[in-house]
């Protein structure tokens, strides 16, 4: 609906999911510290929890027509401005990593990856995780100018296929931390591999939920060639996680694995 007007309420959801964000971090320190889990598993269902509401709300909301395009451009431009932190979020860690590849102190024997740490091949399933993100990649974008083209059996098979890849990553990230011979507390190495590729799951699981919810959606005839914003901006997002993939794929681990 063109409207210069912005009918939505007010949410609390924003606020409660900053806080049950910072809830899983705190409870994340204090399980890596050897606190008990059940800490970090409640913080992770508050998480939940609160991300279905809101996605429930702003679903409710775009059914009932407060979505006006004063509204839908508010959205995009929200979405615009959290990849670019989420942009700045994820350059930390890379200054980290090559502040310490680079030029590797004598506290790790002066080569890197450090003395001790046989790293992963990054020809072996970790580029198996390139190739399905990559593949989700292309699979969301058939899915995005099937819905342009009105083509719902097409847009709605190129979703079902992005999401199960999504989650077919996830399930491969955790078998390669099954594989991995060492942990987060074997020097600065293991600790920013970790945390970078742990940070970038947690950013594909939200963003195969927010799929998830897309292709739920247009299973129930919600979205159209014309009011799609939900699908729109969660691809935005999906492309954003291929491209830091490829990001920590090349730096973290061919070039920092010492391949």
């Amino acid at each position: 609906m063109r409207s210069p007007f912005h009918l939505v309420d007010m949410s609390p959801w924003p606020f409660l999911l900053s806080v049950s964000a910072v809830c899983v971090v705190v409870g994340l320190v204090d399980w890596i510290s050897g606190s008990p889990l059940i800490f970090l598993l409640c913080a992770v269902m508050l998480f939940l929890m609160v991300l279905c509401q809101w996605l429930r709300d702003v679903v409710r909301e775009s059914n009932q027509g407060w979505h006006t395009s004063y509204v839908a451009s508010n959205i995009r431009l929200g979405m615009v401005l959290f990849i670019i932190s989420e942009i700045f979020f994820f350059f930390s860690f890379f200054w980290a990593f090559f502040s310490c590849s680079l030029v590797p102190n004598i506290e790790v024997g002066g080569v890197w990856p450090p003395v001790g740490i046989m790293s992963l091949n990054p020809f072996s399933l970790p580029l198996l995780n390139t190739a399905v993100l990559l593949g989700s990649g292309v699979s969301v974008t058939w899915c995005h100018h099937a819905v342009m083209c009105g083509s719902r059996t097409d847009a709605i098979w190129g979703l079902a296929f992005t999401v199960f890849l999504g989650f077919y990553f996830t399930f491969l990230q955790i078998c390669e931390y099954m594989e991995c011979s060492f942990t987060i507390a074997d020097s600065v190495y293991g600790s920013l591999f970790y945390v970078m590729t742990g940070f970038h799951g947690v950013h594909v699981i939200l963003g195969s939920i927010m799929l998830l919810v897309s292709l739920f959606r247009l299973a129930n005839y919600s979205l159209s060639s014309e009011r799609h914003l939900g699908l729109e901006v969660s691809i935005w997002y999906w492309h954003f996680v291929d491209v830091v993939w490829i990001c920590l794929y090349l730096c973290v681990y061919w070039w920092g694995g010492g391949a």
